[in-house]
């Protein structure tokens, strides 16, 4: 049986913040942007909020009908990745969840530095998963639907995975390194960006 996806609209922004946020408490790099766990527990929902913002201004959130499991894809236009206008997004961001926490900005000035920009692409920002959900192929499922178009249309994909165990989930669906591991600073875990080509369609 498939999983029913839709559009996720401003009514489900309480629930994707909620996924998002439960999702990657334990995530290597939210550990890292928010190191104590009450602070953490404390502030990330916020950067989660803001997150799901963006892409629900610019961007499109795909969640199970369930409501269990959500990704945020922003399409990318060629060599328009950068700017002066998302060149401010990060210190916004940081201004607008934790002032005091240069890591908010950082690893968003730190990801943006690394996107490639050649080409159109769809650029998948996060996904989540509710914790007692995992290992259902809710993931798969989500990513899957838009990757189909990608191949349809000729689209590549783009993403950072932020643990090895996300890595190996991405490869199986065609995702391969896409340049040089991004060590995060001060003793900080490991992204990988990962590109993946669109797959030709037999006739």
């Amino acid at each position: 049986m498939g999983v029913a996806i839709r559009a996720a609209g401003e009514g489900d922004r309480e629930l994707v913040v909620r996924l998002l946020d439960e999702a990657f408490q334990d995530d290597p790099v939210s550990g890292w942007v928010f190191p104590g766990a009450e602070d953490r527990r404390a502030k990330h929902p916020g950067l989660m909020a803001a997150f799901t913002d963006i892409v629900l201004a610019d961007g499109r959130i795909d969640l199970t009908e369930d409501g269990s499991a959500c990704a945020l894809w922003l399409s990318m236009p060629a060599d328009d990745h950068g700017g002066d206008a998302e060149d401010d997004g990060p210190a916004q961001v940081r201004q607008a969840v934790d002032p005091d926490n240069e890591r908010v900005e950082t690893i968003g000035r730190l990801t943006a530095a690394i996107h490639p920009s050649e080409r159109a692409h769809e650029y998948l920002w996060m996904i989540a998963v509710a914790p007692g959900r995992q290992g259902e192929g809710l993931g798969t499922a989500l990513i899957e639907s838009v990757l189909d178009r990608c191949d349809r249309e000729g689209l590549p994909a783009y993403l950072e995975a932020s643990s090895a165990r996300s890595r190996k989930l991405y490869e199986r669906l065609g995702f391969e390194l896409a340049g040089p591991v991004l060590d995060l600073p001060e003793d900080g875990p490991a992204m990988w960006p990962m590109w993946r080509e669109p797959r030709t369609r037999k006739a």
